[in-house]
């Protein structure tokens, strides 16, 4: 096993709550349950739309959280995706996190985001993607990637990020890194480079305006960008 990919398990093994990435993501959830309490309080139930996620992710939560709160969890993934059947609280949709106009302005009380809006695309994606979160709820919670901590997160290699995209390429082309395997062709390569742009705080800052931007500490370093609008 690389080096990389045993960084990768380490941090980011999210079935293991004993992982780096399952406690950071334990701690980082607790102001999004103080929304919940808030959105309880007004409602009498919570009604979440969850971009990109999956059902496993909301085990993060306390087991009884969910029922405390009524709360119901739409999950919005692009077509390509597999979705599951509606069950329980879940419903899965299929749908664009740049324009979410299957729901009504302020469809819902809490909208959330974890580590998506780096894969939209380009700026003027982003811009719409930050749009669509404000519009379709009037909390939420987007949480991205922060481009100046050292090990880039899908790679999982130190700097990868910061090199010249043609390094990056080469880097690809030629090594396993991270969950991603070498890739055969140029284009592959340069698909997976330009999968994830990471943000800076004032680009962030810039996207939620009307938010409190929050950072994510890891080894004392600033890890992830936290959107919180409540």
């Amino acid at each position: 096993m690389s080096l990389t990919a045993r960084l990768t398990k380490s941090i980011t093994n999210y079935n293991s709550q004993n992982s780096i990435g399952s406690k950071l993501r334990a701690k980082r959830i607790a102001p999004f349950i103080d929304m919940m309490e808030a959105a309880y309080q007004e409602n009498g139930s919570v009604n979440i739309i969850d971009i990109g996620g999956t059902e496993s992710y909301w085990g993060i939560l306390p087991s009884d959280i969910l029922d405390k709160y009524n709360a119901r969890i739409t999950i919005v993934n692009l077509p390509s995706v597999t979705r599951p059947s509606d069950h329980g609280r879940y419903t899965f949709v299929a749908g664009d996190a740049c324009n979410l106009s299957d729901f009504a302005d302020g469809f819902f009380h809490i909208a959330h985001s974890n580590s998506v809006i780096e894969h939209v695309g380009d700026w003027n994606n982003m811009v719409s993607f930050a749009k669509e979160i404000s519009r379709v709820a009037s909390r939420y919670y987007v949480q991205t990637p922060y481009y100046w901590f050292p090990i880039e997160p899908h790679f999982m290699t130190p700097f990868f990020h910061w090199f010249p995209k043609s390094i990056r390429i080469w880097l690809i082309l030629n090594f396993d890194l991270g969950n991603w395997k070498k890739v055969e062709t140029v284009d592959e390569a340069v698909r997976a480079v330009d999968s994830a742009r990471l943000l800076d705080t004032r680009k962030f800052r810039e996207l939620f305006k009307d938010a409190h931007i929050f950072h994510e500490k890891l080894f004392g370093l600033p890890k992830s960008l936290i959107a919180i609008k409540n």
